[in-house]
């Protein structure tokens, strides 16, 4: 049997509204993956480090700030300079549709989820995404 996907929930910035975050990682571990939650106010020096000590294949910003044009594109750097560009990251929170769209087209985000995505739909485009069997 596959090991289950590892998932990096992370609150980056100074927003300090973590249901979202918490109904997802409880989502992710019903649905059979490992999942680490960073807690509020990460940095994404912070988030990137726990990425590479907890060795996830997948990684969740939870952004409700408005920070996201800031926040994300350091993430994907240093994922970058740290040689994981493997790593799907995806984004939630509340994201213009135009900042989503840059958001994946310019930096590699792999999805933007805006509040009342279906649960499943977040699990699902996981799986597919990063390879595991359902």
């Amino acid at each position: 049997m596959p090991s289950p996907l590892r998932v990096l929930v992370a609150k980056p910035g100074l927003d300090g509204h973590d249901r979202g975050a918490k109904i997802i990682a409880r989502a992710l571990r019903d649905a059979g993956m490992e999942v680490i939650y960073t807690g509020l106010r990460q940095t994404p020096e912070m988030v990137v480090n726990a990425a590479l000590q907890e060795d996830v294949q997948v990684i969740g910003l939870s952004i409700l700030s408005g920070a996201h044009n800031a926040i994300v594109p350091r993430v994907m750097e240093l994922l970058r300079e740290k040689d994981m560009t493997d790593v799907l990251v995806i984004v939630g929170g509340i994201i213009p549709d135009e900042d989503a769209a840059v958001l994946k087209e310019k930096h590699g985000v792999a999805a933007v989820f805006q509040p009342g995505a279906p649960l499943d739909e977040i699990v699902e485009f996981i799986r597919t995404t990063a390879g595991q069997p359902a």
